[in-house]
């Protein structure tokens, strides 16, 4: 369904201790219009279920994605890169038509 790359959940918790939250919330996933290619990913920490997320666990990692998003992120891979030339997260999102240089937006 969603998962996430050893290296994006190891920043992903490293993130959550950082800011107190490790055992209280979980990462929210979702996707919203927007962007330069029409749709954008978003990343938030949440500690409130609402009605119609879907919820993921994949290793320590908690995930919730709201109805809608799933949609649009079901395959779909995060990883995170630390390298020289980029640093962040990474969607690997095969039902993506077209992405952005950025990376965080896409078309499907």
């Amino acid at each position: 369904m969603f998962t996430v790359s050893e290296s994006a959940k190891k920043r992903i918790k490293d993130l959550m201790l950082e800011e107190g939250i490790w055992e209280t919330h979980f990462l929210r996933v979702s996707v919203k219009g927007g962007g330069c290619a029409g749709f954008s990913y978003e990343l938030d920490f949440d500690d409130k279920i609402q009605a119609g997320d879907e919820e993921v666990t994949d290793g320590e990692i908690k995930i919730v994605i709201d109805r809608k998003s799933i949609l649009y992120v079901f395959g779909t891979e995060l990883d995170w890169s630390g390298g020289l030339n980029g640093k962040g997260f990474e969607w690997k999102n095969p039902n993506a038509t077209r992405t952005c240089s950025c990376g965080t937006s896409f078309s499907a």
